[in-house]
């Protein structure tokens, strides 16, 4: 099973990082010197996507311009020998073929992806969302996914295990004797934490998904992809692909912080002055 393409939603408000997300959307924050949604199109890009499409919306039009040829701006590098930088930039559209769709009001995630429909065909495709940055130095964090997906011809979620204490922030993965997930339990209370695994925002799914997202109803005015994977691993098999990396949850001020520190710690250009830093603060 080939995964040739990757499903992005970047739609959402990003309400938790107001005021700034009045005026740049969340995906577009920088974890150094780069946004987000540059960090997840190299991570696909690493794992084989030839492809990616952003669901997008009216207010985000800087994603298209940053993904986007700019000829001023190389002509200006490449006349003043900036040729380091001039890579940089070009490296940013040159990766993968990028589309974008706009949806037009705010319906959930499933409502995001099924608009994906035309694009993905009858390929099973990756969906990433715009908020969870991972980071692996062994194998790109979805080719892990796309690996497992393609040796099982299944469907798979990215997981990772995470203490009891904290499981009600997430998206809990029941598993059944052998291994496939039989559900996935949202925010779940202490009394009904069925593993200690947690699904994250990595997907490999088959097309098959979109008649299951046909088939939901909406919650509190919203159409939720989880619902629909819920509904299709009553019929196909769903493996966890418990991920050999870390996870950044950058939809929290404190994991977007985190993020930017030790992504500079791993820089051999900022390490030692992040460094200095950190015991000046103590």
């Amino acid at each position: 099973m080939k995964v040739r393409k990757a499903v992005i939603p970047i739609a959402g408000m990003g309400t938790r990082f107001l005021p700034i997300t009045k005026a740049l959307p969340k995906e577009m924050l920088p974890i150094i010197d780069r946004p987000i949604l540059d960090y997840i199109v190299e991570e696909a890009y690493e794992s084989g996507i030839e492809e990616i499409l952003f669901i997008t919306n009216q207010y985000k039009k800087c994603v298209e311009d940053y993904f986007d040829k700019n000829y001023e701006l190389e002509d200006r590098l490449a006349k003043s020998g900036k040729d380091t930088y001039l890579k940089e930039i070009q490296n940013m559209y040159n990766k993968v073929k990028i589309y974008y769709i706009r949806q037009g009001e705010p319906l959930g995630s499933g409502h995001a992806i099924n608009l994906a429909k035309s694009f993905v065909g009858d390929e099973a495709f990756a969906v990433m969302y715009g908020d969870d940055l991972m980071y692996s130095n062994t194998k790109p964090v979805l080719k892990q996914l796309i690996d497992i997906a393609s040796n099982n011809n299944c469907s798979v979620i990215g997981c990772m295990t995470v203490d009891r204490k904290i499981a009600s922030r997430y998206g809990m993965v029941k598993l059944k004797d052998d291994g496939s997930i039989s559900e996935i339990i949202e925010k779940p209370t202490e009394d009904k934490i069925p593993s200690n695994l947690a699904g994250l925002g990595r997907y490999i799914v088959k097309p098959s998904i979109f008649k299951y997202i046909e088939k939901i109803k909406p919650v509190k005015g919203e159409y939720q992809f989880t619902d629909a994977m819920a509904e299709m691993m009553k019929e196909e098999k769903f493996l966890p692909c418990e991920i050999d990396g870390k996870y950044y949850d950058l939809g929290s001020k404190d994991g977007y912080l985190k993020a930017n520190i030790e992504y500079a710690l791993m820089r051999d250009d900022l390490k030692d002055n992040i460094r200095n830093i950190i015991d000046d603060i103590k």
